[in-house]
């Protein structure tokens, strides 16, 4: 009596289910190498002008990014904050939502980096000087004290990223799947209380 081996193939439904999980794992990849820095230290505490945002961020440039900078190229990076309260009836309240952006250019003449916050400007000699003053946020004000109910809890979440949609378009098309274009801090999350010791 001779014996037969069979392979066997899984069935559609398992084949299926076995493509969808790879798709799964190949979308997840680039969100894994997506944090390349982190937010050392962040606080929300009572200004002036209402609750500011102090945070210190450890980020480093890759060599392509400073490649590109020093040739001219300006590196947009923005800072997002968010406020929200958690209600038990519904989704949870958004409170506050702000971005804060930043532009880093190289001066070729004058042999400077200049970094932009809105409408304030700074020129550094180097770019490692320019790229640690954009790191340390000082009394940004994110809420107007009114707008938060005092002895409320809200949680708070922050993080910096490089933004490349506001390349210019040859450079957006090059940074679609490159990680040296992928340059961002994963979300730091806390709570506070609004009115009291932070």
């Amino acid at each position: 009596m001779t014996g037969s081996t069979m392979r066997c193939w899984p069935s559609g439904p398992e084949r299926l289910r076995r493509a969808l999980a790879a798709f799964a794992l190949c979308l997840l990849l680039p969100l894994a190498a997506l944090a390349e820095g982190r937010i050392e230290h962040a606080e929300i505490v009572p200004g002036e002008e209402g609750y500011v945002v102090n945070a210190d961020i450890d980020l480093e440039l890759n060599p392509r990014l400073v490649d590109a900078v020093n040739r001219g190229v300006s590196l947009y990076f923005n800072a997002q904050f968010v406020i929200e309260r958690d209600r038990w009836y519904w989704l949870d309240e958004q409170v506050a939502e702000r971005t804060l952006n930043f532009r880093l250019t190289y001066n070729a003449i004058t042999r400077s980096y200049r970094l932009s916050v809105g409408s304030f400007h700074q020129s550094f000699d180097s770019l490692d000087a320019a790229v640690r003053t954009m790191q340390r946020i000082r009394n940004w004000v994110i809420v107007p004290a009114g707008e938060l109910k005092l002895g409320t809890t809200y949680r708070a979440a922050l993080r910096f990223q490089l933004d490349t949609s506001l390349l210019p378009k040859p450079f957006q098309v090059t940074t679609i799947g490159s990680r040296d274009w992928t340059l961002a801090t994963d979300w730091q999350r806390w709570s506070f209380l609004a009115g009291g010791p932070q």
